[in-house]
Parts: structure tokens; sequence; C-alpha cells
């Protein structure tokens, strides 16, 4: 099992939009909204190293209202 968290920048007033449509995908395990540099933090679970570059550019990138993304994978 592997765990990451995604920092997200979020076009202005799509926040609540992007934490719900996140929050459908079952990889996801919590997205909160933040204040600061980045907008979102996700946290997602995966079985393996191997698939998360797939995951982050399919299903994370892949919502529009997304900018830009920082991930951080957990150690351990």
């Amino acid at each position: 099992m592997v765990t990451a968290y995604v920092l997200a920048t979020i076009k202005a007033g799509s926040e609540r939009d992007v934490k719900e449509k996140l929050g459908n995908i079952p990889e996801v395990t919590d997205v909160n909204i933040l204040y600061g540099e980045y907008d979102l933090i996700i946290k997602i679970e995966l079985d393996g190293i191997s698939e998360l570059s797939d995951f982050i550019l399919d299903k994370i990138r892949a919502i529009s209202a997304i900018e830009r993304t920082t991930t951080l994978i957990v150690a351990g």
C-alpha cells in the first residue's frame, strides 16, 4: 500500500466543486480545503507505487479546474 498527499492549486471559486469530485474517487481517502499557497490537500492510497503516476495524470490532473499539483509520497 502506498499513501501520498497531493497539494493542489485550484481555479478561484472552484474549490468546493473539485473537493466533491475528488471525494467520489475511491482511492482518495480524504480531501481538505486549505488557506495559503495551496487550495486543497488530497490524501490518496494506492496498491503500489507504479500506479501513482497514472493516477495523478488520469484522475487528479484530468479535473480541469486543477491548475497545479505537488505530490508528497509517505516514506513509512
